[in-house]
């Protein structure tokens, strides 16, 4: 690893998650026997494995987790979050203008419930980043974040 001036290069986990909206709500899932904010809602996501591309991975995980398939020209990158965690992380935001394919817990293992809620009135139990990401969402059409940085 080559060493900067703050340390060592960053190698982040990267993952995608899809903010899928119905009007003003946006589909949750309340996360289940995962260990990571068990009981919290968060919204269909994933890491991005080794050797896949970022679109490629949000294909895979909407279908995994929820059963829908996009077209990539219906899938709309809207945001990047680079966060602090237990690791740095890069989080990328898509949207989705048309699916195919009825939205159902396809992992029930690891998801509760499924539920739309309006982006105004969240529950209190959302993962913090997820928050922060649908409300930069509600703000504008693309954007770019940090989350987490505070704290260290």
């Amino acid at each position: 690893m080559a060493e900067t001036r703050a340390g060592y290069r960053v190698r982040a986990v990267v993952a995608v998650h899809l903010l899928l909206r119905r009007d003003s709500q946006v589909l949750l899932l309340r996360r289940y026997n995962t260990g990571y904010h068990d009981g919290d809602y968060s919204v269909p996501a994933g890491h991005v494995e080794s050797n896949e591309g970022i679109r490629t991975a949000m294909h895979r995980e909407a279908e995994e987790e929820i059963g829908i398939r996009m077209r990539d020209e219906d899938l709309e990158p809207i945001g990047v979050l680079y966060r602090k965690s237990d690791s740095e992380r890069v989080d990328f935001f898509f949207g989705c203008s048309r699916r195919e394919g009825l939205v159902a817990n396809c992992e029930p293992a690891k998801c509760d419930e499924l539920r739309w809620c309006d982006v105004h009135d969240l529950p209190r139990n959302v993962v913090p980043y997820v928050r922060e990401a649908i409300a930069l969402f509600g703000e504008r059409e693309r954007w770019f974040g940090e989350f987490g940085w505070d704290e260290v």
